[in-house]
């Protein structure tokens, strides 16, 4: 009997550790197998975000207003509403770079998003290949798959040469 508990237990062991390993590899910085249902829905108008980039209440908000989703009616049926929901809670971000709200539940405005593009000219969000700081992919080439590290990086069509030190850092 003592056997079969210690075996229990070093096997609850190992899969808890395999657990906190996945639970890494899901940062922002890594891929993260997207939600069928949240990919098809909310990359038809943006980046669908690795779920890592913002905390739990952040997401809670954020489907708890799709009416008003940042200036545009993104509502869905209840069904995909509560899946898509379940699926960022337990995905959220909870390191400790997000784990405090960002201002209006935006990535964009969030300390550590800040922090990293701080020598990114405000010019530069404007121009037609970006559109904003929320096009990910106008820059990072792998953002499409949650990667967001900078040997993934591009400079996009229109950065004038003096600005282009930014990408080089």
């Amino acid at each position: 009997m003592k056997t079969i508990t210690f075996l229990g237990t070093v096997l609850f062991a190992l899969a808890v550790a395999g657990a906190s390993t996945a639970a890494r590899a899901d940062s922002p910085r890594n891929a993260v197998t997207p939600l069928k249902a949240y990919a098809q829905e909310c990359s038809t108008c943006h980046l669908a975000y690795p779920p890592g980039m913002l905390p739990a209440r952040s997401w809670q908000k954020i489907m708890g207003g799709l009416d008003k989703h940042y200036g545009s009616d993104a509502s869905l049926d209840a069904a995909t509403v509560a899946e898509i929901a379940g699926w960022l809670q337990v995905n959220a971000g909870t390191y400790k770079r997000v784990r405090e709200q960002p201002p209006e539940d935006r990535i964009t405005r969030a300390e550590w998003f800040v922090h990293k593009h701080r020598e990114i000219a405000p010019s530069i969000w404007k121009l037609p290949s970006v559109r904003s700081a929320a096009n990910c992919a106008a820059c990072h080439t792998g953002a499409d798959k949650g990667r967001f590290n900078d040997d993934n990086l591009q400079v996009p069509a229109g950065v004038p040469a003096h600005l282009r030190r930014a990408w080089n850092d």
